[in-house]
């Protein structure tokens, strides 16, 4: 990935951030992901965070949030975020762009101060994150044909003629961004070593829903 001209370098990455824990949501490393925030715990951690390093790591919970009980464990990898645009609604809600940076995992949890849950990241092992790397080795021809197969098992519409002129490494990570995989699906993608591995990854689970696809009532057919 390269550096964009607001981004910080991987040396200066926190050491703590605060999370967002969405099930089924996945920010990848030059990914754009947007966000409807209007929870009062999240408005103020993004106003905290527009306040300082417009960072905020985006990772899954293993298990939904229910009222009353303890907030759920968190997945060891998340990756983190850098707020690049926002805007104000009438009803108090902020619609946010974040950009993604930088894998991270969770070294351990924060208390809990302003509602919202905060980390400490170890980012040791994805400086290739922030880092000029090669191009993903991909097989593009069947990773078309799996893309193809895939949106019609699952009902989905695409415009082909901007999948086939995107870039390989653009592609890759749109598709593993928004296709609606289930949340352990979601985090092999997170975690794959790198591009490659993580292409291979994609077109596993692609050709393996197009066969047998999920039933209306399976939860990871959420739209997010």
């Amino acid at each position: 990935m390269s550096r964009r001209p607001f981004d910080p370098a991987f040396a200066a990455l926190p050491r703590t951030i605060p999370v967002f824990p969405l099930t089924g949501v996945l920010l990848l490393p030059d990914g754009r992901l947007p966000l409807n925030v209007f929870e009062p715990r999240y408005l103020t951690m993004v106003q905290d965070a527009l306040a300082g390093d417009r960072i905020i790591g985006m990772i899954q919970p293993q298990e939904e949030e229910r009222p009353g009980a303890p907030p759920p464990a968190l997945w060891r990898t998340g990756c983190a975020g850098r707020i690049v645009a926002f805007s104000e609604t009438d009803d108090g809600r902020y619609l946010i762009t974040l950009s993604g940076l930088c894998r991270f995992d969770v070294a351990e949890e924060m208390p809990t101060t302003r509602g919202y849950r905060r980390v400490v990241a170890d980012w040791s092992a994805y400086q290739a994150d922030m880092a000029d790397v090669p191009p993903a080795s991909l097989d593009r021809g069947r990773l078309l044909r799996a893309v193809e197969a895939y949106f019609k098992a699952q009902g989905l519409s695409a415009d082909w003629d901007t999948i086939k002129n995107t870039p390989d490494d653009r592609l890759l990570v749109a598709l593993s961004m928004v296709c609606p995989f289930a949340p352990s699906e979601k985090q092999a993608l997170l975690t794959a070593a790198d591009a490659s591995e993580r292409g291979r990854t994609l077109i596993a689970l692609m050709e393996m829903a197009a066969v047998t696809p999920p039933s209306a009532d399976d939860p990871s057919t959420a739209r997010h």
